[in-house]
């Protein structure tokens, strides 16, 4: 059957044609306005470039409407199959899904490609290999956590220590590799890229070595480097420090905002939060802490840069973004501490309150402004993967693959229970009306029929 194309402005600007069959409608105008219904839900289905989407804040598209109820026989439009290893949250854009996986045993790193709109499966590009990689230790992380950074034509492949690279989207193709950033990860690398202007941003805090780095997205060549400043304190009479690997190393994915009047890149490592300028790397300010092996991306609102300061000593730190130097005594607004702060699951700033869930499956509300707390409510289950929010709903995915969808507001309310057959470690995607949720095995596409 022929049918028309309307060309329609999706995210960033892209210009993208949507197909529309001409099916009987009452009158012409219906059908004006069928195809204007169809391009505004596929163009804003355009665009999670990052780690927890747009500016890596977990919110899904204004005016999406997720699915509530599915399950492995309902409102799955497909299932696809991901080799080998990973726990990267996949990022889409113009149709395609990009993601990540590793070989179990860390010897060799892939890229993949799936159709968004049919689960088949596009590219497969074999990166990197590692004749030794540095044992993991435990089944809570793996080689292929990081997620990658994409826009128009370009996506950023990440590994850590073991790899980044540059491909063509369109052929897969290599545009440039870097391999000559050294970290000792200790237990695998677990920070995303994220882009800025003409910047791809990464991530090293390891037990060797901790800095933040930023490439010419181009080329692939150093723009900035920016070691740490973190003063650790537990150093023998030989100079080495007592307390080796977790304590040092982190893996938190920073995010950039626009706060006291200037971009800032919001980065935590082990025992410090720190900001950044993105532009040249300088360090704006920073909060010494207690806690160690940092992982939970910070959010910002209500004024506030609220981060969690990792394992160990656990709090969410409330922290006003105008300060100098070392603010710890003199900026840091409020604090929640606890065994409900997740050391791993990124939180969500909606509106006025700040949503998170613990690693043992509590879920908190706060008020944002204050860090009083609203409610306590018990999941159960475990959780290493980041909440989404969409519209009135907040949805949290478990490591036993079940999502507790509840309201977001001051009054808890359960809206839906929902089981996969395998667990979650991969953050969510919104795709306009779509989730799209990658298991430790499959992906999938879950949409109302």
């Amino acid at each position: 059957m022929r049918g028309w194309i309307f060309p329609c402005i999706g995210k960033y600007g892209m210009v993208v044609s949507m197909k529309l069959y001409p099916y009987f409608f009452a009158s012409r105008g219906a059908l004006v306005l069928a195809g204007i219904v169809f391009c505004g839900l596929n163009a804003g289905a355009q665009g999670w470039p990052e780690f927890r989407g747009p500016e890596g804040r977990g919110l899904a598209e204004k005016g999406a409407k997720l699915p509530l109820n599915w399950s492995e026989t309902s409102n799955v439009s497909w299932k696809t199959a991901i080799p080998h290893v990973g726990w990267s949250t996949p990022v889409a854009l113009d149709g395609q899904l990009w993601l990540s996986s590793a070989t179990e045993d860390g010897h060799d790193f892939y890229a993949y490609c799936v159709d968004a709109e049919t689960g088949k499966m596009l590219f497969e590009k074999h990166l990197f290999h590692c004749d030794e990689p540095e044992v993991l230790g435990n089944s809570v992380n793996c080689y292929a956590s990081p997620s990658a950074a994409l826009e128009p034509g370009r996506v950023y492949m990440h590994f850590g220590s073991y790899g980044t690279a540059c491909l063509d989207t369109a052929t897969a193709k290599v545009l440039w590799k870097r391999d000559d950033m050294p970290c000792r990860h200790y237990r695998g690398p677990g920070s995303s890229a994220i882009l800025h202007e003409d910047l791809l941003i990464l991530t090293f805090d390891g037990v060797d070595q901790q800095y933040i780095t930023a490439l010419d997205k181009k080329t692939g060549k150093t723009v900035w480097r920016t070691e740490r400043t973190t003063e650790w304190t537990d150093w023998d009479e030989n100079g080495k420090p007592k307390r080796d690997g977790d304590f040092r190393k982190a893996f938190a994915t920073p995010i950039i905002v626009k706060a006291a009047g200037k971009e800032q890149l919001l980065c935590p490592a082990s025992s410090c939060v720190f900001a950044y300028d993105p532009r040249t790397g300088k360090e704006l300010w920073k909060v010494p802490h207690s806690g160690h092996s940092a992982s939970v991306s910070p959010v910002y609102g209500k004024g506030l840069v609220l981060a969690a300061t990792g394992a160990g000593t656990s709090e969410i730190l409330g922290i006003r973004p105008d300060g100098n130097g070392d603010v710890s005594g003199s900026h840091v607004a409020w604090r929640f501490a606890g065994k409900d702060v997740p050391t791993t699951p990124s939180p969500l700033v909606v509106d006025d309150l700040f949503f998170m869930v613990s690693n043992r499956g509590t879920l908190t509300c706060l008020e944002a402004e204050t860090g009083k707390s609203v409610w306590r409510e018990r999941a159960g289950g475990n959780y290493i993967a980041s909440p989404i929010h969409c519209g009135d709903r907040i949805y949290f995915f478990s490591n036993n693959g079940k999502t507790t969808v509840v309201r977001a507001g001051r009054v808890f309310e359960q809206l839906a229970e929902n089981q996969l057959d395998d667990g979650f470690m991969a953050s969510p995607v919104a795709l306009g009306d779509s989730l799209i949720l990658r298991t430790k095995t499959h992906l999938y596409r879950i949409e109302e029929r």
